[in-house]
């Protein structure tokens, strides 16, 4: 297992968590002595992506909903 000190964990520290993620877990030293293990955490949740799928729908012209009154906003019209 690699052994890094805390000035390299710091200045790598995206790339070195790549490679944990990668399977290569790693170790931080503090003068010398390993003082932290980074690893893959292997039970970790599933994104929870989709969760609300079915749950509501968005109309076709939701990019177009409440334009005329905000146009009117914009052009100092009062409120249709």
């Amino acid at each position: 297992m690699k052994t890094v000190n805390m000035h390299e964990a710091k200045t790598h520290l995206s790339r070195l968590v790549e490679d944990a993620v990668r399977g290569e877990p790693f170790l931080i030293a503090r003068a010398g002595k390993p003082v932290v293990r980074v690893e893959v955490i292997a039970d970790a949740p599933p994104p929870r992506i989709g969760f609300l799928a079915g749950a509501f729908t968005v109309p076709d012209d939701f990019d177009r909903m409440g334009a005329d009154e905000i146009r009117a906003m914009f052009e100092g019209e009062a409120p249709a």
